[in-house]
């Protein structure tokens, strides 16, 4: 999640989008879109989810 979320980032600010206006957080297997038992991987939970505008932070 750690990388997918630098991945992210970096694609964003090599676009030209300010560092100092993204603001990111990695979940991990702390907030799962599609409960699953341990050692399962779900492609749904691979994810990065992006919000945009005027009180859409987090």
């Amino acid at each position: 999640a750690e990388r997918r979320n630098d991945s992210v980032q970096a694609y964003l600010t090599s676009r030209g989008i300010p560092g100092g206006r993204i603001m990111s957080e990695a979940f991990g297997e702390n907030d799962l879109r599609v409960p699953t038992a341990d050692g399962v991987r779900e492609l749904q939970n691979r994810r990065v989810e992006i919000t945009y505008g005027p009180n859409s932070g987090m």
